[in-house]
């Protein structure tokens, strides 16, 4: 049965997309195709992955940007108020942590690693709305990618399950803040995908297994499938939803072990 969602004169800025297997990228796909037009931002180290991606969309505008440059923000922010003027949907998936802290022991990372991890993965979130916000005038929708590794211990996953479980606390306490201003924000917890930022924690090929063994789906999802929540969850069908993490994990959330 096709469900047809549409965000026509809708604009989103989307961030995260490295190549075409990021989460991100299919969500900005999935607001394409409804009709929406994205603004996307990409790192340096992306471009030659990212821009070639950019001709896949209808009329989108697109820049470098990294979410710890403020003179990087400005000028992706300002690109977009002067082509958009007004914006609808904020996609936040961008987490970043060394590879020396996604393997080992929690407990042996460094601090300045510690900060970075929280900065690029969690305050990005606030930096972010705050930039968004004035350009939600008629309300609009945040959301942020998250994963279970922010509520139980998962391998490896270490000091970017801290920042993560912040990622989640902000998402309410922004949720609050903003609720009255018709701006809704939620976050997607999806199962493990294999994409460009997985592929540096360590053990990540036997965490999938142990995911598709468990769930109760007994598979993997798809970044297909998560981009689906988003597009629900940028859509007037979750106008009443709020500060909520949604699963996407083929129910592998709700086991025991």
């Amino acid at each position: 049965m096709s469900i047809n969602i549409d965000l026509s004169g809708r604009k989103a800025i989307v961030f995260g997309i490295a190549n075409d297997k990021s989460i991100a990228w299919h969500i900005a796909k999935r607001l394409d195709e409804a009709g929406c037009r994205i603004a996307a931002a990409y790192q340096e180290r992306n471009e030659q992955s990212a821009l070639p991606l950019m001709r896949e969309l209808k009329n989108p505008i697109f820049a470098q940007c990294d979410v710890t440059d403020d003179a990087l923000l400005d000028s992706f922010f300002n690109k977009v108020k002067n082509e958009f003027g007004e914006i609808d949907f904020l996609i936040h998936s961008i987490a970043f942590a060394k590879k020396e802290h996604l393997r080992g022991k929690f407990i042996d990372a460094d601090r300045k690693g510690y900060h970075l991890a929280h900065d690029v993965s969690s305050y990005s979130l606030i930096e972010l709305i705050k930039r968004s916000v004035p350009l939600m005038k008629n309300g609009g929708s945040v959301v942020a990618m998250t994963y279970i590794g922010s509520e139980k211990v998962i391998p490896n996953y270490n000091v970017m399950g801290a920042a993560k479980a912040a990622l989640e606390a902000g998402i309410r306490y922004a949720a609050n803040d903003l609720g009255e201003q018709k701006i809704r924000v939620n976050g997607i917890s999806a199962g493990p995908i294999p994409t460009l930022a997985a592929s540096g924690i360590s053990g990540f090929g036997e965490t999938v297994m142990n995911h598709a063994h468990k769930s109760p789906m007994k598979r993997l999802v798809t970044a297909d499938e998560v981009a689906d929540c988003a597009l629900f969850l940028c859509s007037d069908l979750s106008k009443a939803i709020t500060g909520q993490i949604i699963h996407v994990d083929a129910g592998y959330s709700i086991m025991g072990n």
